[in-house]
């Protein structure tokens, strides 16, 4: 077997990856750079040259020299690969017959827990939003943002005293109104610094949250580990990450207890697999990072079936009126079942979910415009 193409198809938000061989089987993979799709359709040209005419079985071997050429690393050069290792092993799967988890050790489970996602503009929507969730079955509720997701064009400003007085309130009503068996995931999205990352964390313990994502920006490990060693609520981080090897200074400084690698963008199935190698051993555990559409949620799927120290996945879903809507679900051909808050491991051949081409290829693609929220200063606030 050969590989004859490898079509980026960047179609509205999303970026797929086509890898068509000379049997008829085709893989699929999804890149998860968002607002910087451009760049990784890119870089994956060059790697669809070097990959036109080989065997797509040798993963591993492919892997290591798509990471290794060129000697430069990042976000455009990991969304590509993670895209392609995604389509390489939907691939193999097919040729074999066995769903992907079968060919990385075997199930551990036959389901996985979601934890949705809430969004809200005020406290009162995002109350409801949780209790709804819950009466749809829904053990863990996630993407919880304390200081609200308000309209992004409005310049910000608001005291810290007031800001963290406001964010301790809406938790301890999320709580309220739940109970105990909802599990929360608070999501801070970098808005806190160290100093703040703290107190917020001290005041926010009594509620027991599942993790506290990313309260500060990422990029300091240091820091990041500083607020890890100083507060009594486990961190998650990491979907900012885009290699294994960075994965691995986060551990050595003790900065999360939850892992959040994103299969695209750090290494596809075979990057995330040993991340999450790592993870179990230092005790660790690996929640991926899942905000694209339900082709990367399907990778996280084969992710969780075999790897013991992934106990719940991210399901970026939207409430409505009729229940729950997936980002990208029009480009795929099914829709996932939850029952009781879990999704069943799929397993037919491969990734288990194929891409609606004729949709995804008539579906112009969308450029993010690059903007930010500003702050009533002047500067921009990380938002």
């Amino acid at each position: 077997m050969k590989i004859v193409r490898v079509t980026p198809i960047h179609a509205d938000h999303y970026l797929y990856v086509e890898i068509e061989t000379d049997t008829g089987l085709v893989g699929i993979g999804e890149s998860a750079v968002w607002g910087h799709q451009p760049a990784v359709v890119g870089a994956v040209v060059p790697f669809a040259e070097y990959l036109t005419g080989k065997d797509p079985a040798p993963i591993e071997h492919h892997w290591n020299a798509l990471q290794q050429f060129g000697h430069f690393r990042g976000a455009a050069i990991g969304g590509a690969l993670s895209a392609i290792d995604i389509a390489l092993w939907d691939i193999r799967g097919q040729a074999l017959g066995v769903p992907i988890f079968a060919l990385l050790g075997g199930p551990v489970r036959d389901r996985v827990r979601l934890y949705p996602h809430v969004k809200a503009a005020t406290p009162e929507d995002m109350v409801a939003a949780c209790v709804r969730l819950k009466s749809m079955g829904f053990t863990a509720i996630g993407h919880l943002n304390p200081f609200l997701d308000e309209d992004s064009h409005n310049p910000y400003f608001k005291p810290t005293a007031a800001r963290l007085r406001d964010g301790v309130q809406l938790v301890r009503a999320v709580r309220e109104a739940v109970g105990d068996e909802v599990d929360l995931c608070i999501e801070i999205h970098r808005r806190l610094t160290p100093a703040e990352a703290i107190a917020f964390a001290h005041e926010i313990a009594p509620f027991r949250p599942m993790f506290y994502e990313d309260p500060i920006p990422p990029e300091s490990m240091d820091a990041m580990a500083v607020v890890a060693s100083r507060i009594p609520i486990p961190i998650a981080t990491g979907e900012r990450l885009v290699s294994l090897w960075e994965f691995q200074a986060l551990v050595e400084r003790h900065a999360a207890q939850f892992l959040r690698p994103c299969v695209g963008m750090c290494g596809g199935i075979t990057g995330t697999r040993k991340i999450a190698t790592l993870a179990e051993a230092h005790n660790l555990q690996v929640v991926p990072h899942n905000p694209m559409s339900p082709v990367s949620l399907y990778a996280c799927l084969q992710i969780a079936a075999c790897v013991a120290n992934a106990p719940i996945i991210e399901f970026p879903c939207s409430l409505t009126p009729e229940g729950w809507a997936l980002p990208g679900q029009e480009f795929v051909d099914r829709v996932p079942k939850i029952v009781d808050g879990f999704m069943e491991i799929p397993v037919e051949p491969g990734l288990g979910i194929r891409l609606r081409r004729d949709i995804a290829l008539a579906t112009p693609p969308h450029r993010r415009d690059i903007t930010m929220r500003p702050h009533r200063d002047g500067f921009v606030a990380n938002h």
